[in-house]
């Protein structure tokens, strides 16, 4: 309750910046009633348009907290907050991202060798480097000491840490942030080998995709857990969390590093992957190979899908010519899911496998996350 009522005042602070200055944005919001969604095709790709519902979306969630301000959800949505600093540039975003750093004394969550509990320490390595106080990245580069070198319930319950596919995105960015900050070449060291566990456990060499967890491996003799078409199950978000967390990786990752390989073989297999299964609406549905079970585009697999394609793109790495319509096709489907006040809807609520639970008012902050990482890279595509 007590971490709840923080996350409300950190916004309530942010609130009363919008009360005395506007939209607080410096930035003109749609007109009363207007749809984002209504925009035509080429305006949703202008530099303008992005930057405002980058900021309008942010604005909303900013007012709208739901969970503990150091919960892996908030870690999720705070990547893409920051994301969205950095294509505006306001002072404003930065200001409430400070706020929230302060408030949580920039501490991750209290179980150390949990992935989901240093999800919030990719932002607070991100302010680091623009204030360069250490106190800011102090309790993370304990916690990461503890986890290197304390045996964690993690380890002792599943026999691997990260032992769901979702921790790819919560954990490793922050070593490899890490290791770049401090020229330190032992934190990529140590993610790299519980990355590779992971890997060896989850990745379906087959179809480039991960399973969630163990309970959605199949065996040799075809046993396990399918969908109603008999296909194995491989679930959006899921998927979406370890492409998130790839090119998170992969931007800190050195280019002579004796791992890039690994990480970009892995990255490209899993985008061409993934081109394939986009539906014609633009958008992944919440389960990969059975989609006509599960109708209705699902927002947060499918932003974090278009941010990862959208970065390879931008990097070189994946053929403009063959995802650039991709990219582009999610991106216009993405923006219509936004509400007139700058929600992002049709997110699958919190939970670990594909589910049919979700309309265009189901939200959660990480679907916005997931929204403003997509935009701060299709921003950035060339005509």
């Amino acid at each position: 309750m007590n971490k709840l009522l923080s996350a409300k005042g950190i916004v309530l602070g942010f609130l009363s910046v919008l009360l005395l200055g506007g939209t607080g944005f410096g930035n003109t919001p749609p007109a009363k009633g207007k749809k984002v969604a209504t925009a035509n095709r080429d305006e949703v790709f202008s530099a303008k348009y992005i930057k405002d519902v980058l900021l309008k979306t942010t604005q909303w969630q900013l007012q709208h907290p739901k969970h503990s301000p150091t919960d892996w959800t908030n870690g999720a949505f705070y990547a893409g907050v920051f994301a969205a600093y950095e294509t505006t540039k306001s002072p404003l975003i930065l200001d409430s991202l400070m706020a929230i750093g302060e408030r949580n004394q920039w501490r991750p969550g209290k179980r150390f060798d949990h992935a989901d509990d240093i999800a919030v320490s990719q932002l607070y390595i991100d302010l680091y480097r623009i204030k360069k106080d250490r106190r800011m990245i102090q309790p993370t580069i304990d916690t990461v000491q503890k986890m290197r070198t304390v045996p964690g319930n993690e380890l002792a319950k599943h026999g691997l840490t990260w032992w769901w596919c979702d921790a790819l995105f919560m954990a490793p960015p922050v070593l490899a942030k890490l290791s770049t900050t401090l020229n330190d070449p032992t934190y990529n060291a140590f993610s790299d080998s519980l990355f590779r566990q992971t890997y060896k456990l989850l990745y379906n060499q087959q179809e480039h995709l991960y399973a969630r967890d163990a309970n959605y491996l199949v065996d040799a003799n075809g046993a396990g857990k399918k969908e109603a078409n008999g296909q194995k199950i491989f679930w959006s978000r899921g998927n979406g969390w370890v492409m998130g967390g790839l090119v998170r990786v992969l931007k800190e990752l050195p280019a002579k590093h004796p791992s890039r390989a690994f990480y970009l073989t892995m990255y490209r297999q899993m985008s061409e992957r993934l081109l394939a299964l986009q539906q014609a609406d633009g958008l992944w549905r919440a389960s990969l190979l059975d989609p006509e079970a599960y109708p209705g585009g699902e927002a947060s697999g499918s932003g974090f899908d278009c941010y990862a394609l959208a970065w390879g793109i931008n990097q070189g790495i994946l053929p403009k010519k063959t995802y650039q319509p991709v990219v582009e096709k999610a991106w216009v489907a993405l923006t219509k899911l936004v509400s007139p006040e700058g929600r992002v809807g049709w997110v699958q609520p919190i939970g670990g496998d594909p589910r049919r639970n979700f309309s265009e008012d189901s939200w959660e902050v990480y679907g916005t996350g997931a929204f403003l990482l997509a935009g701060s890279q299709v921003i950035k595509l060339k005509p």
